[in-house]
């Protein structure tokens, strides 16, 4: 959902709109990250695995982040 959420904000016809949509996406990406310590706490995966992908989450999130405060000004 995270891409989605920034390809449909993307396809909006306002900044406004589309900083609303990243803001969903960083939602998204919330739920992601929940998922990950879900899996590990029930011993899905392997712990460098989800290590990793919680660690690209927490890019994403930040490039989110940047990318509406830019958007923003």
């Amino acid at each position: 959902m995270v891409a989605s959420n920034i390809a449909e904000g993307y396809g909006k016809a306002t900044k406004g709109e589309y900083v609303s949509f990243l803001g969903h996406a960083r939602g998204s990406n919330g739920e992601v990250q929940t998922q990950l310590v879900i899996a590990g706490a029930l011993g899905f995966g392997q712990q460098d695995s989800l290590r990793e992908a919680q660690s690209l989450s927490n890019e994403v999130g930040r490039m989110l982040v940047t990318m509406m405060n830019k958007l923003k000004r």
